[in-house]
């Protein structure tokens, strides 16, 4: 009998990217410039890397996923997000430095959050703090609930046209009264450094094709997967959850570096069964240990993108949180394992940044 799924968007880059925001867009650490026109922009699309195998043996850089199951209890390699989201953005903070000095431009990102949402405290700072260590100015807009999606979309068109602001990133979910797609569309492509504009979404599923941006969480689980030398090619990889910010750019990425691709969702029959046959697996559906170490092939590669509180006596919080997988058992099975937290979730800001960045050098032809 097969396991009753029960599927929600665990996207870190929306439910933990709840902001409070000022209604005044004010930066962290510069002045916001007075507002006129983008020039003519040379755009250039964002083309995906080759798979790269690093040399991961110094100090400064994950070792190589080997796990050794000849003799004795396995234990899977951890792959640290945090260590690799740290070593992102110390890469980032030398080109923004460099930009900075070489055009006296500085990369900026702008938020707009509507509403409000008790939990969205500890993003404002890591973020906060993650813009300032790498030197990118920050924006943030806050409106109440019950402002209308012309308002948002206001706010939107003045980020478009202000040449200080490289990447605007509106948060969702959006009010129930405000159409979702209205207000993502009214993003400037060049813009889109959360890559959920259509266009870039359409420019992803296409072959021959390069968006200019990638969704910041997909794009941080494959940087896992690159910075750790793990194979993609030829792969057998499945995707657990199939949302428009996580499952299905995942999937999409995973095709692209030529894996063979399956996606497991609220419909599908059998889901363990599908799981066992994959060498990678990325799972963002939003269910507390739902995968089981049962499900996975020795050896697979598992990122948990899953970020789920749980009741925790223990906890002075009261809670602790959890990934989509049974962390404990999949150590014993998996080769490798991202943890939660300390996985994924640094990665989707560093992605962030790094897609600000891209955007700024882009526009400003660097």
């Amino acid at each position: 009998m097969s396991p009753s799924l029960v599927f929600t968007d665990s996207s870190t880059s929306t439910a933990s990217r709840l902001l409070p925001f000022s209604r005044t867009a004010t930066p962290f650490n510069a002045a916001v410039s007075p507002r006129r026109s983008v020039g003519p922009l040379n755009v250039r699309p964002f083309v995906l890397p080759p798979l790269r195998t690093l040399s991961v043996n110094s100090s400064n850089n994950p070792s190589p996923v080997i796990n050794d199951k000849s003799g004795g209890e396995a234990c899977a390699k951890v792959i640290d997000g945090k260590m690799v989201a740290k070593q992102i953005r110390d890469e980032i903070a030398a080109e923004v430095l460099k930009m900075k000095e070489a055009i006296g431009v500085v990369p900026g990102l702008a938020v707009i959050l509507v509403g409000d949402r008790k939990d969205s405290a500890t993003y404002v700072r890591n973020k906060k703090k993650a813009c300032e260590s790498v030197g990118i100015n920050s924006f943030e807009v806050r409106l109440p609930e019950d402002s209308t999606e012309q308002e948002v979309i206001k706010f939107i068109s003045e980020f478009n046209n202000d040449p200080s602001v490289h990447g605007i990133l509106v948060q969702l979910p959006l009010p129930s009264h405000m159409d979702e797609q209205n207000v993502l569309n009214a993003v400037d492509i060049v813009k889109d450094v959360d890559g959920f504009h259509p266009l870039n979404i359409g420019r992803l599923a296409m072959r021959g094709r390069d968006p200019l941006f990638v969704p910041c969480t997909p794009k941080g689980c494959i940087e896992l997967l690159h910075r750790y030398a793990v194979e993609i090619k030829g792969k057998r990889a499945v995707v657990i959850g199939r949302s428009n910010i996580v499952g299905m750019p995942a999937a999409l990425l995973l095709q692209r570096e030529d894996a063979t691709v399956s996606i497991v969702h609220s419909r599908t029959k059998n889901p363990e069964e599908i799981v066992k046959h994959a060498d990678i697996i990325i799972s963002a559906v939003g269910q507390p240990n739902m995968v089981r170490g049962s499900w996975l092939k020795p050896g697979a590669v598992v990122i948990d993108v899953g970020i789920n509180p749980v009741e925790d006596a223990k906890s002075p919080r009261g809670y602790k949180l959890v990934g989509d997988v049974c962390y404990e058992e999949a150590r014993k099975v998996a080769s490798a394992v991202t943890p939660v937290p300390g996985g994924v979730g640094p990665m989707t800001i560093a992605m962030l940044l790094s897609n600000t960045l891209s955007s700024a050098k882009r526009i400003h032809n660097f």
